[in-house]
This record gives C-alpha cells, structure tokens and sequence, in this order.
C-alpha cells in the first residue's frame, strides 16, 4: 500500500512538471486539433475532424488491436486508460515537428490539452509517468532531449513499466538473452569495444566475437543524419551507451540504428 501511495506521488509531481514545461518544446510548428472522441491506445488518438493522430516521440504498451497472435503488452490497459483519463473529450493542439503523415494517414504530432496547471503536453506525461518510453524517428526528431529526461526520471522512481521485468534495459554483454528478444524493441546498455567503419557503413561492436555478439550497424543514409548532426559515430569507440531499437538476429543480435538519438551517451572513455 506504501508504494502504491508513493508511485501515485511520483505520478502527480511528475504531471505537475510536465504542465510548467509544455512550453518548452518551441520548435514545434503549432495547429488546432480538434476535439478527442477515441482513445486507441496509450499513443494512438482519434479526433471529432476523424483524424487519427500518432503520438509521435514515444511508443506506450501495445494492444492488439485485432491483430491476430498479438499478445497484449503488460500495462498496455493502464497506458491506454491514463491517456483517457487525460485527453478523452477535451480539445487538443498538435505541434509537428517533422513529417507530418504517415503511410497510414495517420497524423504525427505531438500533442497538447489544457490541464489544471495549464496545457499539459501528452507526450511527456506519459513517458513522466512511466507509460511510455521515447520512440523516435529519422524523419521526426523534435522535442527528444526533453522526453528522454521524462524517461530517465521515470526510469529512476521505477514507474509504470520500468517496474516490469518485459521492458527492463538489457545488457550488451548477454547475447544469448538478447537473441531471445528478436523482434522487439529493446533498450541496451553497454561498451563499444570497436567501432568501425566498412563498406559504407559503421558497426558498433560490443564484444570480440562479432558473429556471436551484439552489434550495433549504421547504415550510409544514417550516417549522412549522423554527419549533418555533427556527430561521428566512429568516436564513440570505448563510450558506455544506451541503443534503443528493434533487435533481430543477423550473425548475432543486433540493432540497426537509423539516426543519433537511437545512441545515448551514458560515459566516455
């Protein structure tokens, strides 16, 4: 019951900042919303214009939806309930800070409601509280600097799914555990023992056995984002990191990083 009654603290001081921070996020190209009728699910909204309107920046729990063999991720309810309990019939902004339409018409916004403390930004509220985690995009890479702290916070007071053992960060140095989580998005924690560059892309090597270890790879139109970001993957070599992506097994787990903002930088060398 004590924990309960803490995590709900966390939860309301975590809101609380969220609301003195909506503003913050400023390069955002601002338009009116509409009013929001469904709730999909804990990023997933549909607005009284008929728009659906992907919560760009983060990924929550995931439903099924009517996928058929698509297992229910924990606390995917609890996400989708609490983005109720806050957008459900209340006009929305939405701020775009990238591409705007996806292949499933979907619009990507991020997305604003007025709240007690004036307008709460959506996004950061549910990754404050541990129902989402940052999910980002090439195409779509504004406001993540401030979602990632919402995150880590998060991350910290062990909210929402950072209590679950399903979302927990994986360690590079478990290739064997991380083969067992093909297929899904995972956040992993290690050193680059090698970084190199070959045949037009990069590898980011985390152990010696590169057919059996986990590996991160760095495609050239990626590389081109990382050069105009001013970043050189290459320099991260000896770096203790946090990559964030989908894991699949070619010659050993790996994780194909599409942009610099799938790389946090926990300690250099």
């Amino acid at each position: 019951m004590l924990r309960t009654s803490l995590v709900q603290l966390a939860a309301l001081a975590a809101l609380s900042s969220v609301a003195a921070a909506a503003a913050a996020c400023e390069q955002l190209r601002m338009e009116p919303g509409g009013i929001v009728v469904e709730v999909t699910d804990g990023d997933t909204v549909v607005l009284n214009n008929g728009r659906v309107v992907r919560m760009i920046g983060t990924q929550a729990p995931k439903l099924p939806l009517g996928r058929d063999g698509f297992d229910t991720w924990p606390l995917a309810p609890e996400a989708k309930q609490a983005l109720e309990a806050m957008v459900l019939n209340k006009s929305v902004r939405l701020g775009y800070g990238g591409e705007k339409i996806d292949r499933y018409e979907r619009h990507l916004a991020h997305v604003f409601v007025d709240g007690v403390d004036g307008e709460v930004w959506a996004q950061q509220a549910m990754v404050a509280q541990g129902l989402a985690r940052v999910y980002s995009f090439p195409d779509n890479r504004a406001c993540l600097d401030l979602l990632f702290a919402a995150e880590g916070r998060a991350r910290l007071s062990r909210l929402g799914i950072w209590s679950d053992p399903y979302y927990s960060v994986r360690q590079a140095g478990e290739p064997r555990k991380l083969l067992d989580r093909a297929g899904h998005y995972e956040l992993v924690e290690g050193r680059i023992l090698l970084a190199d560059r070959n045949s037009g892309r990069v590898y980011l090597n985390f152990g010696r056995f590169w057919k059996e270890d986990f590996t991160a790879v760095i495609e050239s139109p990626a590389l081109r984002i990382f050069e105009a970001s001013g970043v050189d993957p290459v320099a991260l070599e000896g770096a203790l990191v946090r990559i964030r992506g989908w894991v699949d097994d070619r010659d050993g787990p790996r994780i194909e990083v599409t942009h610099p903002e799938q790389i946090e930088v926990l300690a250099t060398p």
